[in-house]
């Protein structure tokens, strides 16, 4: 598996811990529709959280989360809005949240921006 494909796992896990130490109930992980991934699916007693996972061993080129571009988040949302229809939850608000990793030399920093981006926006 080449590095970054490892790094990347580490993120997604590291998240997952994050999260659920903040409350959060993972409902899914990794979670395709068409083109699109979602790296991770949780509840809060408001809101289902549509969560990118970004993970990065430095931050010489800018932050991880300035990745996740207009591309990117126009497909999460037709993702997140086909979970919600598959499982008959239009009943919670959705949101969507990055949590950004920079995990170098064995140190990590996570980053978790709620509301990130909008889910009913263009």
């Amino acid at each position: 598996m080449a590095l970054h494909n490892e790094l990347g796992q580490k993120g997604e896990k590291n998240a997952i811990r994050f999260l659920k130490n903040k409350g959060y109930q993972v409902l899914a992980t990794n979670w395709r529709y068409r083109k699109a991934e979602v790296d991770i699916i949780a509840k809060t007693p408001e809101a289902i959280v549509f969560v990118e996972v970004r993970t990065r061993s430095y931050d010489y080129f800018g932050q991880p989360e300035e990745t996740v571009d207009s591309r990117k988040q126009k497909l999460l949302k037709k993702a997140a809005e086909a979970y919600m229809e598959r499982y008959d939850l239009f009943d919670y608000e959705g949101r969507f949240d990055i949590v950004a990793i920079i995990q170098a030399e064995g140190t990590r920093k996570i980053y978790h921006l709620e509301d990130a981006f909008f889910f009913y926006a263009d």
